[in-house]
């Protein structure tokens, strides 16, 4: 029975000083070692790219299932097509290594993402403003809900390996968010130590697909993204993979989670 370790516990120690998350990580990484037990890790990814030297690193040290929530993206051909380079990505790296990377991918649903951005007046938001910081809360709220549902030791973020994201924001909020469910944050800053460099060497490795923009059809448009290309080349995408349009199934269902629990406990 891995002992969990509470992130708080080391950040009481750094009082008064910056924090280093990835420092954070590495001190938890230690204890880990030292109990000689790897554990369960649900880690959010926004996309292949950001999960491809986060996932190299952490299944070094624990057992990993990548889950894929972003109902942020748009369009939706756009979503099928990083969702399904996402599970490409883990079936190779499993292939290649050998490790046992899990892949889970949660419901798609556009509308509470779209929702919650006019409730709250967040439309006009610049891109790394309070849109941003609502969609970080959003799914790390999600993956923490599902790593409780699921008995994970930790749930985490692949965001952090972007250097265009803000890490400190996104785990002050991964802290905060710990305090409403019974699973511990994993703190995280990727793209340290040349964690974004080698993702970069992953995507060709891996030949992943980079996408041009963040998701959400506001930071989209304000950037001047042409979604209707976008959509085009995601079609021709999805059709060149051979997807099936009448089995995709966006739902999270019970036997997803039962499989993924049997495969953690």
């Amino acid at each position: 029975m891995h002992a969990k370790i509470n992130a708080e516990e080391v950040l009481r120690r750094l009082k008064n000083q910056t924090i280093n998350y990835d420092k954070v990580l590495r001190k938890m990484i230690v204890k880990w070692e030292a109990q000689e037990d790897k554990p369960t890790i649900l880690l959010h990814s926004c996309c292949a790219p950001c999960s491809t030297s986060t996932l190299e690193f952490l299944c070094q040290h624990a057992e990993v299932t990548i889950f894929f929530s972003n109902s942020n993206i748009h369009p939706k051909s756009e979503y099928q097509r990083r969702a399904h380079e996402q599970k490409r990505f883990v079936d190779q790296f499993n292939e290649r290594t050998g490790h046992q990377a899990g892949f889970i991918e949660d419901e798609y649903r556009p509308e509470v993402f779209t929702r919650m951005v006019m409730f709250h007046q967040l439309a006009e938001e610049e891109e790394g403003g309070e849109r941003c910081s609502a969609c970080f809360n959003m799914r790390l709220d999600r993956v923490a809900q599902v790593a409780q549902e699921l008995g994970f030791d930790y749930f985490g973020s692949a965001l952090t390996l972007s250097p265009k994201k803000n890490s400190q924001l996104i785990n002050e909020l991964g802290l905060e968010v710990q305090q409403l469910y019974d699973v511990n944050y994993l703190p995280s800053d990727f793209k340290k130590n040349k964690g974004y460099e080698r993702s970069i060497v992953m995507c060709r490795e891996y030949d992943v697909y980079r996408q041009c923009y963040c998701g959400c059809v506001f930071a989209a448009k304000q950037q001047g993204v042409d979604l209707r290309e976008v959509n085009k080349e995601a079609l021709a995408y999805l059709k060149d993979k051979h997807e099936n349009w009448d089995k995709i199934s966006f739902n999270f269902g019970r036997s997803k989670a039962k499989e993924a629990k049997e495969n953690h406990d």
